[in-house]
């Protein structure tokens, strides 16, 4: 005799006999009530519906053979009820579990039923394998899981910062971290080498299928190591991933590109190396040439760079129309193509190169009847970015992506500053505690400030950032010159940064670490379409929880014991 309790999936009715199944957290077991076993039961049976409670208590019998259930991990057993409780009715839910056709808007709303679908569960048993996986790993690696502050000092990261207003202290605040970044490294100060945490983050920034303003990363910190160090914890660790999802891990050592590379070759710090489109530069073809465009983007230091994709030539004008829009959302000035048909070609460039231009730029670009040449010129920033925002919606449209091959990278090299036209500064790329190469060193204080490299990596999966990190700054003169660097006078420095710039005078070791986005990784072995499947209560791109109605407005003697007013 066993007993199963949960949730009624679904049933059916037959009259003399009555087909219940009974899911919980493992999945779905098929229970029978049959009139020629026990009328009474079969009758209190019938009165359950969908998401009713039951504990049934019966034998565990083979189903015929002709009756298997391949579909159910447990299709080749039924249980014959024999005792019957109802722990809890259900009212009707606003959408099937077993079935769910319901918005996301509507699911979000009632999400602890959304929870019950079994797509939903299993994401978060994988959730919680790669999360132990990880765990385990690092323990075995010489880690410490050490928990850092969730109330702190709001320092610069880069997004906006949650603050959280203090009762004892009037007009005074703490900020949630956007990251355990300093404490991270104060641990390594403190000399315990290895430090991990899955760690709850907080960023105020907009809300998109691939980021939510609370999230978890596997943090973690590393003393005496250069980048080599750092990578050669985190790949054993993603081919631990890879079989927890039974997947055969990708070859060790991951391979590495350069930033420079990456821009170059695929227009992104995350290219997806599943499909190729690689970038061909065509500034020569255009030098001094007749098409003006293009021959005073390179005078001005700028490149043409352009992509070969089989097949388009056939595309419409519509199509090519398309093509050109997202282009200009992205800054290009504009697109060219040019149409390669069997014995003939196609383009408005025709009358600027003619003919033998034309075929010379075929030729240098490799393509072959059939193939489209998609052109960009400009400035070298503008044209890698948008031509990449290109390559990656052609490669969505011509299904060039093979879903089942996983591809990962690690970008070295990343530039330590990257300038902003509108307030006219420089800004740390990554974050201002990012340590310098070591030949760049020189050059923090020669203006040459774009020319800087830093010991900066990020790994990236299918086109996707996983993690970033690099090797921190461990002695406190380079720290000051990278904030004097970023505009930061000694009083501002001590003023954000105080604490921990005493902390680096007292002896601290070279260190470095990464950060793993856990809900992004979880997101992509289980294929997922968004964050939103793989974290248990998320909230929706306004920022709001549709479940809790929140955030929502508190009382006026609560504000007034923060001694805080509102100007709505």
């Amino acid at each position: 005799m066993v007993t199963l309790m949960g949730w009624v999936n679904s049933f059916r009715d037959h009259g003399s006999v009555l087909f219940v199944h009974l899911r919980d957290r493992e999945g779905i077991t098929q229970v029978i009530f049959d009139e020629n076993h026990n009328l009474e039961l079969l009758t209190r049976g019938k009165q359950a519906r969908a998401e009713y409670v039951l504990a049934v208590t019966g034998k565990c019998v083979l189903r015929d053979e002709k009756n298997y259930n391949p579909n159910m991990a447990t299709g080749e057993v039924e249980i014959i009820a024999e005792e019957l409780k109802v722990l809890n009715d259900c009212q009707t839910p606003p959408f099937e579990i077993d079935n769910c056709k319901a918005s996301e808007e509507l699911r979000l709303k009632y999400r602890y039923l959304d929870l019950r679908r079994p797509e939903m569960q299993s994401n978060f048993r994988l959730r919680h394998q790669l999360a132990l996986a990880a765990r385990r790993v690092l323990d075995e690696e010489g880690f410490y899981e050490i928990e850092t502050p969730i109330l702190t000092k709001s320092t610069p990261e880069g997004a906006r910062d949650y603050l959280v207003p203090s009762r004892t202290s009037p007009g005074k605040f703490f900020a949630l971290p956007q990251s355990p970044q300093l404490f991270k490294q104060l641990l390594m100060i403190a000399g315990y080498e290895r430090y991990f945490q899955i760690a709850r983050c907080f960023r105020d920034e907009d809300l998109r299928a691939d980021r939510q303003m609370e999230f978890t990363q596997i943090d973690l910190e590393m003393s005496f190591v250069q980048p080599d160090d750092v990578f050669n914890v985190i790949e054993p660790l993603i081919c631990e991933f890879f079989k927890v999802v039974g997947i055969e891990p990708p070859a060790r050592p991951f391979p590495r590109m350069s930033y420079k590379e990456a821009m170059n070759r695929y227009g992104s710090d995350k290219p997806d190396l599943r499909f190729g489109l690689e970038f061909v530069d065509l500034s020569a073809q255009f030098e001094g040439g007749a098409f003006t465009v293009f021959a005073e983007a390179v005078k001005k230091g700028g490149v043409v760079k352009g992509i070969v994709v089989p097949g388009a030539a056939q595309w419409s004008r519509k199509h090519f129309d398309e093509i050109l829009e997202l282009a200009k959302r992205y800054g290009a000035p504009g697109l060219a193509y040019v149409q390669v048909l069997e014995g003939e070609s196609k383009s408005s460039l025709a009358k600027f190169l003619g003919t033998d231009g034309i075929n010379a730029l075929i030729k240098t670009a490799g393509a072959k009847a059939g193939d489209a040449i998609l052109m960009i010129g400009g400035k070298w920033d503008v044209v890698c970015t948008s031509l990449g925002a290109v390559r990656l919606e052609v490669s969505r449209r011509e299904n060039l992506i093979d879903e089942n091959e996983y591809r990962l990278l690690w970008v070295v090299d990343f530039p330590m500053f990257e300038y902003h036209d509108d307030d006219k500064r420089w800004y740390a790329m990554h974050h201002p505690f990012t340590s310098p190469i070591d030949e760049d060193l020189d050059k923090l204080e020669g203006g040459d400030l774009g020319s800087v490299r830093a010991k900066a990596y990020d790994l990236v999966f299918n086109g996707n950032e996983l993690g970033g990190g690099s090797i921190r700054i461990h002695r406190s003169d380079v720290q000051a010159k990278v904030f004097k660097a970023l505009g930061l006078t000694e009083e501002e420095a001590r003023e954000k940064f105080g604490f921990f710039l005493d902390a680096l005078s007292y002896g601290t070791p070279p260190h470095g670490g990464i950060a793993l986005g856990l809900d992004r990784i979880v997101m992509l072995f289980a294929k997922a379409k968004s964050l939103r499947e793989v974290i248990a209560f998320p909230k929706v791109a306004s920022g709001s929880d549709l479940m809790t109605d929140s955030p929502s407005a508190v009382t006026p003697e609560q504000l007034a014991e923060l001694k805080i007013k509102t100007l709505v």
